[in-house]
């Protein structure tokens, strides 16, 4: 009893148990009153994948645990996501055959994700505008669709 060790998350989430209370579980640092301060000032300056390439995942499964912070921790990660992910799209979509990898470095997984989303979507309007896609098609499930409404009206 009152020993502390370093779990990874999911043998931590295994043996948390509310009613038994084998385990108490103590927040990373970054999820802290003193970096939720930082995020709420200007979180679009905090270097995320430094501090943890998975901070929203992460985040979001220390909320699986009875914490009485859990609440500002919810609104730290999803105020943060939001502040932050305008300036994502922003550069996502302003820095077209641009080196991005400076803009990338800073950002979490889910971030990363998205900002690689916002590049293929302008480099696929790029491409059409320019003439260079491909004929645009019915999708197949609407064309079974019609197929099987046809196929109705006959009977």
């Amino acid at each position: 009893q009152g020993t502390k060790l370093e779990l990874p998350l999911w043998l931590a989430k295994g043996l948390y148990n509310n009613k038994q209370k084998i385990l108490s579980v103590e927040l990373p640092t970054v999820y802290k009153e003193s970096w939720r301060t930082v995020f709420s000032a200007d979180a679009n300056v905090v270097d995320l994948h430094k501090l943890g390439p998975y901070y929203y995942a992460f985040g979001s499964q220390m909320l699986n645990f009875d914490s009485p912070e859990n609440a500002e921790l919810a609104q730290t990660i999803l105020q943060t996501f939001i502040s932050r992910f305008r300036r994502i799209m922003d550069s996502s979509q302003n820095a077209f055959n641009e080196d991005t990898s400076a803009l990338v470095a800073r950002l979490d997984e889910t971030e990363r994700g998205l900002f690689q989303a916002g590049q293929k979507g302008l480099n696929d309007f790029q491409s059409w505008e320019m003439g260079q896609a491909s004929q645009i098609t019915a999708s197949s499930l609407v064309q079974n669709y019609r197929k099987r409404k046809h196929s109705e009206l006959d009977a």
